[in-house]
């Protein structure tokens, strides 16, 4: 049966299956994920998503008011994604030392460098110009990756106490904000760094993030 009107995740009233709304917001989603593999989120436009969709462009606004709610539902899909890695881990081992949690939860985000690359964006206007449903959504994809890095560490560690606990999330979240630009590095960047005399070591994601996990762990 078609449904008259169906909501989807704060969208505008759509008529249509639910089947068919949710497969045309993957759709909008999708082509978002593929121009910015190569253009930046100033670059890509409402436009050139419409031109990338098997729809027409008036039909975006039935779902996406703005350029940002696309964004950020992808960013909320790529911490779903994570939480999948986070929620294996977490299912997958009776025990684990420090440094084997720490090598977990690296390779889980090193392995996710589209969430890091969204992580690093500006995202205080990208919530600011959404829709207050939308964004709800997307908390509740971020708050499930707190609470699931949370209780990895309560499990494998034990010996930390909540406030302990507390203060890791509160430092390691921080801290995912910046991995990108330290590790996603360009040609024109390394020739600044070294024409300026900056003698920097970089690092891989799973490289920073370890070394982080494994001090804050350690403390």
């Amino acid at each position: 049966m078609v449904a008259d009107t169906v909501s989807v995740k704060g969208a505008l009233m759509i008529k249509g299956t639910p089947e068919l709304i949710a497969g045309r917001r993957e759709e909008i989603i999708n082509a978002c994920e593929k121009l910015y593999q190569t253009m930046s989120f100033k670059e890509i436009t409402l436009k050139e998503i419409g031109n990338v969709v098997p729809f027409s462009r008036p039909t975006i606004y039935n779902y996406f008011q703005t350029k940002d709610e696309i964004f950020l539902a992808l960013f909320g899909r790529e911490y779903d994604r994570w939480n999948k890695d986070l929620t294996a881990i977490l299912d997958g081992q009776d025990s684990m030392t420090r440094e084997q949690l720490a090598d977990a939860i690296a390779a889980s985000l090193g392995n996710r460098p589209q969430l890091l690359k969204l992580l690093s964006m500006n995202n205080y206007d990208m919530e600011a110009n959404s829709r207050q449903e939308l964004l709800t959504e997307f908390k509740k994809s971020y708050g499930c990756s707190l609470q699931l890095v949370s209780m990895l560490v309560q499990k494998f560690c034990p010996e930390m106490s909540v406030s302990d606990i507390q203060n890791f999330i509160y430092i390691f979240f921080p801290f995912m904000f910046g991995i990108y630009p330290y590790t996603e590095v360009t040609e024109k960047q390394r020739n600044g760094m070294k024409e300026a005399g900056v003698n920097y070591v970089y690092q891989t994601a799973y490289e920073l993030i370890y070394n982080c996990l494994i001090r804050l762990l350690g403390e």
